[in-house]
């Protein structure tokens, strides 16, 4: 035991290195895993497209989608009761098996995620590709992990890996990528995780380019940097926005447990609900289905009143909600974009009709308002201002960016509306999460940031109550590791590797965080 102990501690020594050829190879094969989904999304979309052309030419062709959305519901929930970790985003799970309190299948969960999420868009539900995306990649990195023979503590960072490369692969943003696999899924800034995430993240990147090409993915003019006289507006706005989300949080949290309070749905018949409306709006609204992308278009593009547009952002927001609800197989961050988007143009046309703003700042109040309203739900301001840069190409607005982040990320914070990946995982563990097997004796090495304020900073080692089955093993600090003793003085900003049985591992997580943070 004291040899393998050893060895672990010995190979720490060189993860930074080990760490970046790994990540290289979970970006070339997760990136191209990705990009193959993200290929499949779109002709499924274009499909959709021509099916509801066609079918639409006649009743009897209308009632025949109708029953083809009906097979599809079959087939989608089939596949989550196969395998129920595909069920939603994807991000909760890959948060759970981060903490410790998770475990996925990476063999049933990457072909069962990539042909429900296929299945889901090409029905027209209103979900998105970057869930499902960050959790192929993230399955990915712990595929190449167990075919590696790595042991857990190295996999965790495969995860992060593979979940950065996810996310640049689909939204062509490898810096957005890599502050979200940190900021929300790794949460924590060390040295060896960073770059071998940037490796893995900017791998990606560039495969998806070679084929997707480098345009962002929203393209619409921003004219002009917003003038400071109108920035009371973005305080105005990012208050609506922290309320909005705060609203959005509670009510996708309320229609999920809906579903589950029916006693007669199951993972199947609770999908029939989704995709029954996805083809009733294919012949009435068909605006609404898919992520929305084309939402955003018709906002940017000045063709949409304002009656239509509160029509519009009121039945994407009850529809989004009800297919993810549902437990299908994809994301709500595209959606939420959308949503935003859809505030943001309705603020600007207000400001123009009520207020006599200039008509050109609309498009400025679109971007703002998908980044407070990410952040408002998400709670990673960070990611939401990079992601949104990323995506638009636009980096003139970074002031207002940031005002509007930090007003709405504080409005949600009051309103006490948990970030809703957080509300998600719990859900998930207190029902039908899939828990790590009892009696594992593994060893997992943890890292932990340590922040100013916090129980450890400025304490001895000795002073602080450590958790049972926890093992200070090594500081970090500046670069140089220190071996710890009863006398030696954490300071903040230090990275403290604990280590602990696998069994252990999910519980030592959150009691060593608490002994961290603030």
């Amino acid at each position: 035991m004291k040899h393998d102990t050893s060895q672990m501690i010995k190979r720490e020594e060189h993860l930074p290195v080990i760490l970046i050829g790994e990540g290289l190879l979970v970006g070339m094969i997760g990136g191209l895993i990705v990009l193959a989904y993200r290929i499949a999304l779109k002709y499924a979309g274009k499909w959709m497209d021509e099916i509801i052309t066609f079918a639409g030419q006649s009743p009897v062709r209308m009632a025949g989608w109708l029953l083809v959305l009906m097979v599809l519901a079959v087939l989608v929930g089939l596949l989550v009761r196969w395998e129920p970790m595909i069920s939603g985003s994807g991000i909760p799970q890959l948060e759970g098996e981060m903490a410790g309190k998770l475990s996925q299948k990476w063999w049933r969960v990457l072909p069962a995620k990539f042909a429900g999420g296929f299945l889901s868009l090409l029905a027209g539900l209103s979900l998105g590709r970057e869930g499902p995306s960050i959790q192929l990649g993230a399955m990915t990195g712990k595929g190449i992990s167990k075919l590696l023979k790595r042991d857990r503590t190295e996999e965790k960072f495969l995860l992060t890996c593979g979940a950065s490369a996810g996310l640049s692969a689909a939204f062509h943003a490898p810096l957005a990528g890599v502050m979200f696999s940190l900021e929300e899924v790794h949460k924590n800034f060390s040295v060896s995780v960073l770059i071998s995430v940037m490796t893995a993240s900017i791998t990606a990147d560039y495969i998806s380019s070679q084929f997707i090409g480098i345009e962002p993915v929203f393209q619409f003019d921003i004219g002009n940097v917003l003038p400071q006289n109108y920035y009371w507006m973005i305080v105005v706005l990012g208050v609506i926005l922290g309320c909005f989300g705060a609203f959005y949080n509670w009510f996708t949290l309320t229609v999920q447990a809906m579903y589950k309070k029916v006693s007669w749905l199951n993972e199947v018949t609770r999908l029939l609900i989704p995709f029954t409306l996805a083809g009733i709006f294919a012949f009435t609204v068909p605006e609404l289905l898919g992520s929305g992308h084309e939402l955003i278009d018709l906002m940017t593009d000045h063709k949409l009143l304002l009656g239509g547009a509160i029509f519009l952002l009121a039945a994407k927001f009850v529809f989004s909600a009800v297919c993810f609800g549902s437990g299908a197989p994809g994301g709500i961050f595209f959606p939420l974009l959308v949503l935003g988007a859809l505030t943001g143009g309705i603020f600007g046309m207000i400001g123009v009709n009520y207020f006599g703003m200039d008509p050109d700042y609309i498009n400025n109040f679109v971007l703002l308002a998908m980044t407070g309203y990410f952040t408002a739900i998400v709670r990673a301001p960070l990611t939401g201002i990079i992601l949104i840069f990323e995506m638009t190409g636009s980096v003139s607005q970074m002031l207002s960016l940031s005002i509007i982040s930090i007003v709405a990320y504080i409005v949600a914070t009051l309103l006490k509306s948990d970030p809703i990946y957080e509300s998600l995982l719990e859900r998930l563990l207190a029902g039908r999460g899939e828990l790590k097997e009892e009696g594992s004796r593994e060893k997992v090495l943890m890292r932990q940031s340590v922040m100013f304020g916090s129980a450890a900073a400025d304490h001895e080692v000795g002073e602080i109550q450590w958790p049972d089955h926890c093992l200070l093993v090594s500081i970090q600090r500046s670069g140089r590791e220190i071996i710890p003793r009863g006398n030696t003085m954490i300071r903040a900003g230090d990275v403290l590797v604990t280590m602990t049985e696998e069994q252990y591992a999910g519980e030592m997580h959150d009691e060593v965080r608490e002994i961290c943070e603030e």
